[in-house]
C-alpha cells in the first residue's frame, strides 16, 4: 500500500491568500524556513500498479495533480488513474474539488456517509450538479468499523469510524452533528497487514480511536492547531480549537500527549496544518518539541509505503 500526501494544510492553505499572520508573511518575504502547502488530501494505491484512490477532494486538486507524475493522465486520451474517491467530511476544503473531476470519461465513483452525502445535496448541491456532467456513482459508508473497499485501491481494506465533529456551515444540521459527519480511517494491506490510521480533524481521542491508534503501524492526524486559542492570540479569529473540531498539539490531554504513548515503532506524522501553526516554521521550539518527540510534519508530496 502505498500513500501519497497530495495537500498538508487545512483550509485556505498556506499562505493563505488574505493572511497575514508571521507564517504566512515569512514565506511570501522569504524570511521563513518553511515550505507552502495546499490544502489536505491524500492517495492511496493498493495492489495494482497505476491505479488509486482519492481521499478528500481539495480546491488545489489540479494542482496536486500536476505535482504528482503517478497520477498523470493516461493510458487512454480521456483516462486518469484516479478510480474512485472517498470523503471524510463534508467540509468545502475536502469537496470543492469534485467540481474540477466533472470532465470525467465516467461517472465519479464516491464513497460517503449519509450525513455527509445530505450536506452535499441539501447545503452544497454538489452531488445534484455533477450527474449533469460526468455522472455519479455513490456508495454508502457506514461510520461503524465495517470493512469496505474502494476501486483504485485493489487489496487495502477500509474501515471508517466517526469521530467528533460538526457539519459545514452551509449544513441544515449544522447545530445538529450526526455519527458519520467526520471520519476517522483505518486501512489495512491485505498482504503485510500493516495499518494506516488516517484522520486529518479529530477533535478528541476516545477509547475506541485510542484502540486503534495503538495498533496502526503509521497514525496520521489532526496537526490543525498547535494550542487551544492559537487564533485568538494571533488576531485572526474569536474562535478556539475545540470549537472548530480540533484537538491541538500542545496542553493537558493534547495531541502530544497521546502521540508520546504510542510503541516506539510507529510512525507519527501531523497533516492539516493550519498557516496559524508555528510548526510550519521549522526553525521554531515548537517544531524543536515534535522533533525530539519522533513526530513528524507532514508535506505536500510526502509518500508513505506499507
Amino acid at each position: 500500500m502505498k500513500i501519497r500526501v497530495l495537500g498538508s494544510a487545512a483550509g485556505g492553505g498556506f499562505p493563505q491568500w488574505n493572511c497575514n499572520c508571521r507564517n504566512c508573511a515569512g514565506v511570501r518575504h522569504g524570511t521563513l524556513r518553511t515550505q507552502p502547502r495546499t490544502q489536505s488530501s491524500i492517495a492511496v494505491s493498493g495492489h495494482e500498479p497505476g491505479r488509486w484512490a482519492l481521499v478528500n477532494a481539495s480546491p488545489d486538486l489540479l494542482a496536486q495533480l500536476r505535482a504528482a507524475p503517478a497520477l498523470a493522465p493516461g493510458p487512454g486520451r480521456r483516462e486518469s488513474p484516479l478510480q474512485g474517491i472517498v470523503l471524510v467530511d463534508a467540509q468545502l476544503d475536502h469537496t470543492a474539488g469534485l467540481l474540477l473531476l466533472r470532465e470525467s470519461a465516467r461517472p465519479l465513483e464516491l464513497w460517503c456517509t449519509d450525513p455527509v452525502a445530505a450536506d452535499l445535496t441539501e447545503g452544497h448541491p454538489i452531488l445534484r450538479l455533477l450527474p449533469h456532467y460526468c455522472g455519479l456513482e455513490r456508495h454508502r459508508i457506514e461510520p461503524d468499523g465495517r470493512a469496505f473497499t474502494v476501486a483504485g485501491a485493489a487489496g487495502v481494506s477500509w474501515r471508517a469510524f466517526a469521530v467528533p465533529g460538526r457539519p459545514p456551515p452551509f449544513s441544515p444540521r449544522r447545530r445538529e452533528p450526526a455519527p458519520g459527519d467526520n471520519l476517522a480511517l483505518e486501512l489495512i494491506d491485505g498482504t503485510s497487514g500493516r495499518r494506516l490510521f488516517y484522520a486529518p480533524g479529530l477533535g478528541a481521542i476516545d477509547a475506541r480511536v485510542w484502540e486503534h491508534l495503538q495498533r496502526a503501524d503509521c497514525v496520521l492526524l489532526d496537526g490543525t492547531f498547535w494550542s487551544e486559542e492559537e487564533m485568538i492570540a494571533q488576531g485572526v479569529s474569536g474562535k478556539r480549537a475545540a470549537e472548530l473540531g480540533h484537538l491541538p498539539q500542545s496542553g493537558p490531554g493534547g495531541m502530544l500527549e497521546w502521540l508520546r504513548r504510542l510503541p516506539e515503532t510507529t510512525r507519527r506524522i501531523l497533516i492539516h496544518v493550519n498557516n496559524t501553526n508555528p510548526i510550519l516554521d521549522e526553525d521554531s521550539a515548537e517544531r524543536a518539541e515534535l522533533t525530539r518527540l519522533g513526530v513528524e510534519v507532514a508535506n505536500d508530496g510526502l509518500e508513505i509505503e506499507l
